[in-house]
């Protein structure tokens, strides 16, 4: 069992973990919310200033919160694609690094790798196949889980992610940043069905629709001409109610495409992993329209819904596992696809 050490940089949080196979000896994560609320988004260059700053701060209390010893390290790991670029460079340079003068084995990994990962933290005797629903302010995603670094995409956002319709919506609506915590919160003292609003779908060229992969902008744009409408009629908007029935939209659409997924490829469980899988509406409607079906949902602890550095060395443990190791000499990338992760390692001879 692979004892690593994983650093966390693809955004705004900086975070380090210890995790040893699938158990948590340490997690740190330092936010930058309160640093970034005040442009209404992440900032590039702020984020990797911050993540310099604090970076050495967050190694030493992963290290020292774990109770390891250097020696009892194996691996040393951080994200390397996808992401803010500067960002990722912060954390595998630290990670290099550190391999090098610990003279450990170095691990790059791939940011929605540790969100597939995430829900092995809280579920350590699950095993594929399963189906992953990835949903983040930058991806919205169905995986089919074949096994460690075997990934197929079956679906997809074709526009804006749920994240990013939501932090979209709540700054048409004013809430502040980030947006999802925020319409969720709203959400409980709204009417869900006080607005008839479009789940979005993708047509195919031979007629019908695509049953996996999801549009938010168009619903994005049915909230602002919803706005619009109510503004002419009267000053104060029913903010809750737009809340509400705009996450019921969200998850319908959600679930509808990832039930109908599991059930085509014949999968009994679906992982949810990522910021949007912390969203209440969503671990409602999924858990209600799988549960006559027959189907397992698992949800991560909030705290492993977003970015964190213990999902980075979890999946790092399993590849080390396999003797899968990166070279020093590996980049970062702001994109890669999640089917060619393995491209980041190379066998051990």
């Amino acid at each position: 069992m692979a004892t690593v050490l994983a650093l966390e940089t693809s955004c705004d949080e900086t975070a380090a973990a210890v995790v040893r196979d699938r158990t948590i000896l340490s997690s740190v994560v330092s936010s930058q919310i309160e640093l970034h609320q005040r442009y209404g988004g992440v900032v590039p260059e702020v984020a990797s200033r911050q993540h310099l700053e604090t970076m050495n701060w967050a190694i030493g209390q992963a290290v020292e919160q774990s109770g390891c010893t250097w020696a009892e390290i194996d691996g040393i790991a951080a994200t390397c694609a996808p992401g803010l670029v500067g960002a990722l460079m912060v954390g595998l340079t630290a990670a290099k690094t550190l391999a090098m003068l610990r003279q450990k084995p170095f691990l790059g990994v791939h940011h929605l790798e540790g969100h597939i990962y995430a829900s092995y933290l809280s579920e350590p005797e699950l095993n594929p196949p399963f189906l992953c629903l990835l949903v983040s302010g930058g991806h919205t995603s169905l995986i089919y889980v074949k096994d460690c670094g075997q990934y197929e995409t079956l679906g997809q956002t074709r526009d804006d992610a749920a994240g990013e319709a939501f932090d979209k919506v709540a700054r048409l609506l004013k809430l502040g940043y980030p947006g999802g915590p925020i319409i969720d919160r709203l959400a409980i003292e709204g009417n869900a069905k006080a607005f008839a609003l479009p789940e979005g779908q993708i047509s195919l060229p031979e007629g019908g629709f695509h049953r996996y992969d999801s549009s938010f902008s168009g619903l994005k744009t049915a909230v602002l001409r919803l706005t619009q409408t109510l503004e002419t009629r009267s000053p104060t908007l029913p903010v809750a109610d737009i809340a509400a029935s705009f996450q019921a939209a969200v998850a319908r659409a959600l679930t509808k495409r990832a039930i109908a997924c599991a059930q085509d490829f014949g999968l009994t469980t679906i992982a949810v992993g990522g910021g949007v899988a912390a969203n209440r509406g969503l671990r409602q409607h999924l858990t209600e329209a799988a549960e006559p079906l027959g189907m397992r949902v698992l949800f991560p602890p909030l705290k492993f819904c977003t970015d964190n550095a213990a999902m980075i060395a979890c999946a790092a443990a399993d590849h080390l596992n396999r003797g899968h190791t990166s070279p020093l000499t590996l980049g970062v990338r702001s994109r890669i696809p999640l089917s060619d992760v393995m491209q980041l390692y190379r066998e051990q001879g």
